[in-house]
């Protein structure tokens, strides 16, 4: 197919579109981002300048695909340590603010013990899979991407699992920080 010839590329989009969509939809979550994904993969086919060179269109374009799946996750913010915030009279106050907060006094430091021996006791009560990815990916600061080459899963169950623990453990400790706002 020469680069710019409409009628080549209309044809590809008439063709494939529908089931390019579909798969690219089964790994996104929106149909938003699989239409900007979508539109992305034919943007890059109507500027390959061998585009007549492409043996196997579909397989080029399904690969095209999830090169940009992938991009899309690498490049979402990530929900981070940094995001698990508490409202307090005072304004917003986020965890690691405590954790890692130097302490000047007896008093101070013992909160800090107590806070991290309740966010361990929390992790211990959540299921396996997902203690493991919010342990690797916020206190070990490795990215989805290694966890998802290490264990063979899929990043966006990566994800979602760190999502669950970060739900169960903003449930859990929301007591415990209540009290420590109002220390």
């Amino acid at each position: 197919m020469p680069k710019n010839d409409p009628q080549n590329i209309i044809s590809t989009v008439a063709s494939y579109g529908k089931r390019l969509f579909s798969f690219i939809r089964g790994r996104v979550n929106t149909d938003e981002d699989a239409e900007d994904i979508l539109q992305d993969v034919w943007f890059q086919l109507s500027n390959q300048p061998e585009a007549g060179a492409i043996e196997q269109i579909s397989g080029w374009l399904y690969r095209v695909a999830r090169n940009k799946i992938t991009d899309k996750y690498r490049k979402q913010k990530e929900e981070r340590l940094e995001d698990f915030t508490f409202e307090g009279e005072d304004g917003e106050i986020n965890i690691r603010e405590i954790l890692l907060a130097e302490s000047y006094s007896p008093e101070e430091e013992g909160l800090k013990k107590l806070f991290w021996d309740q966010l361990f006791l929390a992790l211990e009560e959540l299921p396996e899979n997902q203690r493991y990815v919010f342990v690797q990916n916020e206190l070990e600061e490795r990215t989805f991407q290694e966890l998802a080459d290490e264990t063979g899963e899929n990043i966006k169950t990566l994800i979602s699992r760190k999502g669950y623990a970060v739900k169960h453990l903003r449930n859990r400790l929301q007591n415990l920080y209540q009290e420590f706002i109002n220390y």
